[in-house]
């Protein structure tokens, strides 16, 4: 008796890449807006203080409207908060549980997975830049210069603080990573030009704030939408090199288990 390959005959093995990653990447999107503490971070935080600051004279920004020297800043607290803050949490405690080590095991490899979690982090920041533009177009925010230079710088901090959370997830316990990533947002919020500027400080802290990635992006950010700059290099650079930093460290020295 003569058989044939029928047509819903089973074909066993791992799906292509470019789907496993989409599909990883859209979970952990959805995980990362379910978060009640990740929403804290990327949604109300920066919604609050862009509104608040802007509304209430209570920061000497300059010369012109509050918010055309805000809204730079806070988009990069937004970038800070996703890529940095948010990501080395949830990282941390899925380290902790054993998830990194099972989804190692999986046909994803580990840089596929690394890729997700990045994709999932620029995705979050588009709703959040989306949502964040528009709340500053009805405060009268008024920007202005070259758009492929906003594009560039933040791309270059979400690399930067991507690298950097993921270094903090991948060496530190769930709980150490908690406590210092909540202290270094609120630390950089403070003291990284995000609403009060860098000249507000003494000149010896100026120079080593300045260096700091979220003041680069902030200083950066504000540059061109608030003051037209074409290209902001010495920005582009110090990210640049955070970046470099951060994910080459992160690695070398990310601890799976």
């Amino acid at each position: 008796m003569t058989t044939t390959t029928g047509t819903y005959t089973p074909k066993p093995g791992a799906a292509p890449l470019g789907r496993m990653i989409a599909a990883q990447a859209a979970l952990e999107t959805k995980m990362l807006l379910r978060n009640g503490e990740q929403l804290l971070l990327t949604v109300i935080i920066p919604t609050l203080l862009l509104v608040l600051f802007s509304t209430v004279d209570i920061v000497d920004t300059g010369a012109g409207e509050a918010v055309d020297f805000l809204a730079p800043g806070i988009l990069a607290l937004a970038v800070l908060s996703t890529a940095f803050t948010g990501q080395a949490i949830a990282t941390g405690f899925e380290r902790r549980y054993g998830v990194l080590k099972r989804l190692a095991a999986s046909p994803l490899p580990r840089w596929g997975l690394m890729t997700a979690k990045t994709l999932a982090v620029l995705v979050t920041e588009v709703l959040q830049i989306i949502l964040l533009t528009v709340i500053a177009f009805a405060l009268g925010w008024s920007p202005q210069g070259n758009p492929f230079a906003v594009l560039l710088l933040l791309v270059l901090g979400t690399a930067a603080f991507s690298g950097l959370g993921l270094l903090m997830a991948g060496t530190l316990k769930a709980e150490a990573t908690l406590a210092a990533a909540n202290l270094v947002f609120l630390l950089l919020l403070v003291g990284g030009g995000v609403i009060v500027p860098l000249d507000k400080f003494p000149d010896a802290a100026q120079s080593v704030l300045g260096l700091l990635p979220v003041s680069a992006l902030s200083d950066g950010l504000r540059d061109v939408l608030q003051h037209g700059a074409a290209m902001p290099w010495g920005d582009l650079g110090i990210l640049a090199a955070w970046g470099v930093v951060g994910i080459a460290a992160a690695g070398k020295f990310f601890r799976w288990e």
